[in-house]
């Protein structure tokens, strides 16, 4: 489950590079000596490189973020463009390459807390979480507000037990970034794994209502469930079934439903359907011991 969820956040933020604006921002030395972007091959390589961005062609920006170092090897901004880098090379699946061109920007910058946060999503899919969690901290030690770090700094310490480090960093979630989705995931993730399954409800209401994932109506319906709400439970699972179409997670949960409402035979077709479509089978089994 932690997999799946610190996953959807990598997805979220997969590409999402520095750009042109925030170079010149950042390092205005990048500009061309008469002021003019349109004649500075740096930039030019970079607009190019954005451009190809936007298209889907990850393979074809890489090339032109390393033509426009080769044009400038020693711009105080090329720390942004391996950021940039690593970020395309994790997306291609080129996970070595991602990792050098983080090591590449930290080597330049080593308290660049953007470079040391992707640096530690690419751990953290890796399997390397000491190492991510590690990061994460550091980043949240030079950034106490950084709300990627937080995020999963915070999950992974949920995860790992420790809900005293996960409550303090979504405390920063709520008063820093109240309404996104990862904060209403990490909320909603707190509230229904320690016991407070009222107040992860509306948590799994708002992620419903923004994004219609699987995941959050088996949330929901397993609060529903966990409060004795049977007839909400099911109403929540036959609307995720109906607009996410086939879920383990579902499935198990409509199979709890149904055992609750003595529909045992249904409840066992249910329990059957979950564990083909992947569900642990020792824990779809325990509803019926």
């Amino acid at each position: 489950m932690m997999l799946a969820v610190l996953m959807w956040g990598m997805a979220a933020v997969a590409v999402n590079p520095i750009r042109h604006d925030q170079i010149l921002k950042e390092n205005p030395q990048s500009m061309s000596p008469a002021g003019d972007d349109e004649e500075n091959p740096y930039l030019i390589l970079i607009g190019e490189a954005e451009k190809a961005i936007d298209e889907g062609d990850y393979v074809s920006a890489i090339m032109r973020f390393k033509d426009a170092m080769r044009v400038e090897p020693d711009n105080p901004s090329n720390v942004l463009l391996y950021n940039n880098l690593g970020l395309l090379y994790s997306q291609l699946g080129q996970d070595s390459l991602a990792m050098r061109a983080y090591d590449n920007a930290l080597a330049i910058a080593p308290s660049m807390t953007t470079v040391m946060s992707n640096r530690a999503q690419l751990c953290l899919r890796l399997g390397r979480d000491a190492e991510a969690m590690s990061g994460f901290t550091d980043v949240i030690e030079r950034d106490s507000l950084n709300v990627k770090a937080r995020f999963y700094h915070g999950m992974m310490s949920l995860y790992a037990g420790d809900a005293q480090s996960a409550i303090a960093d979504f405390g920063v979630l709520k008063v820093v970034d109240p309404d996104s989705e990862n904060t209403c995931l990490a909320l909603s993730s707190l509230y229904s794994m320690t016991g407070s399954e009222v107040q992860a409800i509306p948590y799994y209401q708002k992620l419903i209502a923004m994004d219609p994932e699987p995941e959050y109506y088996a949330g929901l319906a397993g609060c529903y469930l966990v409060l004795d709400r049977l007839s909400d439970a099911t109403a929540a699972i036959n609307e995720g079934l109906e607009k996410c179409g086939d879920d383990a997670e579902l499935y198990y949960y409509r199979a709890w439903a149904n055992r609750e409402a003595y529909q045992l035979d249904q409840a066992k077709a249910d329990a059957k359907r979950a564990i083909q479509l992947g569900a642990d089978p020792t824990k779809v089994m325990r509803l019926f011991e």
